[in-house]
């Protein structure tokens, strides 16, 4: 009695490696129920499937031996359920997405997985300003460079800005506080990215608030800190900018000036030519992230997530 082993058959028997590839191609762009619908199948068959082909993209694109990685954590459920996710930057890709929360044990699993003689080459490690990731990096690459991320920094001088917000809305009545109410994303968002009803509301906020106007600009102007070429120029620009707070009367933004002092080593190390890597991958890659879970709703397999997560930037196959 032989057994032959048909080499076109996906893992599932019943179908072909062609059709999990075509399976998996179409779950790239639309949902589980979707096709699902389309192709008659179940969606547990379609979830399988899908599994195949991204773990087919992994192999063909092997283990990659990092020099820039970013660190972030995604949130997988309610109840600050955490997972870290390690990207390539270089390579504007995802590497590795594990442990159990945002711990600096977690992390210390990402560099035991990849091995010491992968994880020395890394030079550069991009991060936001949580301690732990920071702690475990620089024990397990001690000559690594840390550069916090300017997507989180700013994150960070947004929630300052709302504070404002807020205490003025508590401050002023009457008219004054109509043109305050609802306008939490007018303030924070770019200005180029407002429509022309948002820019209009924009105007009449800070002609109507002057220390709401002096917070926004401010915040404006505080991105041009990864601009300058010199660590110099850098801490010039940074104390100018501190000593404008002084008599503004904004706790939040002196808080801010605080947490940016405590952090400076990590900010400011984008001046340096060696450091200048794509910042804008780090937060279109969170965004993607959003939208991955978001189409995977409902689903409570974390492998399939890790596989999305890790295959969403490969070219399909």
């Amino acid at each position: 009695m032989k057994q032959e082993k048909l080499f076109f058959l996906a893992d599932n028997p019943f179908y072909t490696k062609r059709f999990a590839s075509y399976v998996g191609r179409r779950c790239r762009s639309s949902s589980i129920k979707d096709i699902a619908k389309e192709l008659h199948l179940h969606w547990e068959t379609v979830k399988e499937l899908d599994k195949q082909y991204m773990k087919e993209q992994l192999r063909r694109v092997g283990t990659p031996a990092p020099q820039v990685i970013g660190v972030d954590e995604v949130s997988i459920r309610k109840g600050h359920s955490y997972r870290i996710v390690v990207s390539d930057l270089l390579r504007k890709r995802p590497i590795w997405f594990g442990g159990v929360d945002r711990s600096e044990e977690s992390m210390d699993m990402f560099f035991k997985e990849w091995g010491l003689k992968k994880t020395r080459k890394i030079s550069l490690a991009v991060m936001d300003m949580w301690k732990p990731f920071r702690k475990s990096t620089l024990k397990n690459v001690p000559k690594v460079a840390i550069l916090f991320d300017k997507f989180h920094v700013m994150g960070h001088l947004g929630d300052a800005l709302d504070e404002v917000r807020k205490s003025e809305y508590g401050r002023v009545a009457g008219k004054d506080r109509t043109y305050i109410k609802g306008q939490k994303y007018t303030l924070l968002s770019n200005k180029e990215n407002l429509s022309l009803d948002g820019k209009r509301s924009l105007k009449k906020l800070l002609a109507a608030n002057r220390r709401l106007s002096i917070a926004y600009v401010l915040k404006e102007s505080f991105g041009q800190m990864w601009s300058y070429e010199r660590e110099g120029w850098a801490r010039k620009f940074f104390d100018n900018w501190k000593e404008s707070l002084k008599w503004q009367r904004l706790p939040s933004y002196q808080k801010f000036a605080k947490m940016i002092e405590k952090h400076w080593d990590g900010i400011v190390a984008y001046c340096r030519p060696e450091n200048k890597v794509p910042l804008g991958f780090v937060e279109g890659f969170n965004n993607k992230i959003r939208v991955l879970q978001r189409r995977a709703y409902g689903i409570r397999d974390e492998e399939y997530l890790r596989l999305k997560i890790l295959t969403c930037m490969l070219p399909e196959i």
